[in-house]
Parts: structure tokens; C-alpha cells; sequence
């Protein structure tokens, strides 16, 4: 295998060993505000590791497909523009899926 220039580890995998030694070492020792602030703590580390691996790349293709601002598209929905586009649909769906997978990926 050849070297891609970046450190071992890497972002990503400093970002699992953080969020296992938290899970495993720190959390078990918490209670109350304080547990559930660490769990929160972990969740965000999780998220920033799926965003460094899968990238963004998927959510910025999937916003570029829906071709407008999010606010225009907002308003043109409750005007009722696009009640029978199954394209623009899709095209939504697409991007929900994308952020899911990487804020919510147990959701998909």
C-alpha cells in the first residue's frame, strides 16, 4: 500500500479513539446532567467522524440537483409551486437522505 500523505492515525480515526475512550472510560463514572452532557459530547463526535469519512460532497451534489435557495424553494412549496412535481420530490428526498447519513445514519 502507498502512503497518501496524511498521519495514522488520521482525523477520523483520532475522532473514534476520543469517542470510545469517552464511551468506555469517562461515561461509566457519570451520572445525571453530566452523563447525558458526555453522551451528547459523543453523539457530536460521531457525527464529525461520519462528515470527515462519507465527506460532503453527496449534500452539495443533492443541493446543486434541487437548482435554488433554499429560501425561494421554501416559499415557492408554501405557495404551492410544487405540488405535483415528483422530480423536485425526489430530488428532496435525495438530499434528506444524504444529510441522514451522516447526522442520522440509523434513521435511513
Amino acid at each position: 500500500m502507498s502512503w497518501d500523505g496524511t498521519e495514522s492515525p488520521n482525523g477520523a480515526e483520532l475522532l473514534e479513539i476520543a469517542r470510545a475512550t469517552l464511551l468506555d472510560v469517562i461515561v461509566p463514572g457519570l451520572a445525571g446532567d453530566a452523563r447525558f452532557k458526555a453522551l451528547m459530547v459523543a453523539n457530536a463526535i460521531a457525527i464529525a467522524t461520519r462528515e470527515l469519512r462519507l465527506g460532503t460532497v453527496a449534500i452539495r451534489a443533492a443541493l446543486q440537483a434541487i437548482g435554488t435557495d433554499a429560501r425561494t424553494l421554501g416559499t415557492e412549496i408554501r405557495a404551492g409551486a410544487h405540488d405535483d412535481d415528483a422530480d423536485l420530490a425526489a430530488r428532496l428526498l435525495r438530499l434528506a437522505e444524504e444529510r441522514c447519513r451522516i447526522s442520522a445514519p440509523r434513521s435511513l
